[in-house]
């Protein structure tokens, strides 16, 4: 009995020993996988469609990845360093302008930027989205304030679609040098400050009637004018006409008395015609009715009946 025991007790310390073996040699095992693991993961880049990805060795940038996919690095000597590619939104702080004619405005825009040149972004500005805001900020502001110092507050109010177009302008390519593209500048609110709105709206009315009224006024001049060279013109033009036709009437008079004249130049023709007035004559005498004509012997008439017997 106690020589089976002894024998049993063995086997128990041998199977100890070999699972102990396998429970070590387990753990090398695994972490020899989880070693390779990081390392092989290591090797690895994905590119997301919205980014850059910057592959630096030793601080020096040896790979710029523009494309999304998979490629490779070396572990441990390189490293990655990611850039957006989106089109980003940066709300600008609210700030004050002066107008050209020293008029207050409260100013709050947006705009909207892209990195085009991750090299030269990440050599000036860090690679840093916050560093890039901050001077889109100070040049867009700086471009917003020459502008609007260039235009009364009345231009401003009334081409408020053209600013935004006005602002890119005058930024033009200041940007390109930190590899960032400005894509829009959009202004949200530009407004008076509450202090003096009113007043100023008050007499921006105040001007706009008195621009109305003097075109208003103009323009009655204008059409007085118009009205009294018309009535000029009509009046000159009908006393030309009025002459014209007093003058061809009396061309025609003299025309008819010449051809009278000629065609009665002899005495049997002028007899004839002092005959023929005379009947009408008597003629228009003698309309109606219960007429009579009574002429004396010495009048034409009768001598021309007279005659005529």
């Amino acid at each position: 009995m106690e020589q089976n025991f002894q024998n049993d007790g063995k086997t128990i310390n041998v199977t100890r020993q070999h699972n102990k073996k396998r429970w070590t040699a387990g753990i090398i095992a695994a972490i020899i996988a989880l070693a390779v693991l990081i390392v092989g993961s290591g090797c690895f880049v994905v590119t997301q469609p919205n980014e850059y990805i910057m592959i630096q060795q030793f601080g020096r940038i040896v790979d710029v990845k523009t494309e999304s996919g998979l490629s490779y690095k070396l572990p441990f000597i390189q490293s990655t360093k990611s850039i957006p590619k989106e089109v980003l939104l940066y709300d600008l702080p609210i700030s004050d302008v002066i107008t050209k004619d020293k008029k207050t405005m409260v100013a709050d825009s947006f705009v909207l930027w892209q990195v085009t040149d991750p090299l030269k972004f990440l050599q000036t500005l860090n690679g840093n989205t916050a560093n890039a805001e901050a001077r889109i900020s100070t040049i867009v502001y700086n471009s917003m304030k020459n502008v609007i110092s260039s235009l009364s507050q009345a231009d401003i109010i009334s081409g408020r679609d053209t600013l935004a177009a006005a602002i890119m302008s005058n930024i033009g390519n200041g940007l390109e040098q930190y590899g960032v593209r400005l894509v829009a500048v959009e202004t949200k609110h530009l407004d008076l400050p509450d202090d003096n709105k009113q007043a100023v709206y008050e007499r921006m009315i105040s001007e706009r009637n008195n621009i109305a009224a003097s075109y208003q006024a103009e323009g009655e001049s204008e059409a007085k004018k118009i009205r009294t060279e018309t009535d000029t013109t009509i009046t000159v033009k009908i006393s030309q006409a009025n002459a014209d036709a007093e003058k061809i009437i009396s061309e025609g008079e003299a025309e008819y008395m010449r051809i009278l004249s000629e065609a009665y130049a002899d005495q049997s023709r002028a007899d004839f015609y002092t005959f023929v007035r005379a009947l009408d004559a008597a003629k228009l005498s003698l309309k109606g009715s219960d007429n009579i004509l009574i002429l004396s012997p010495d009048s034409p008439l009768a001598q021309i009946f007279y005659q005529a017997n």
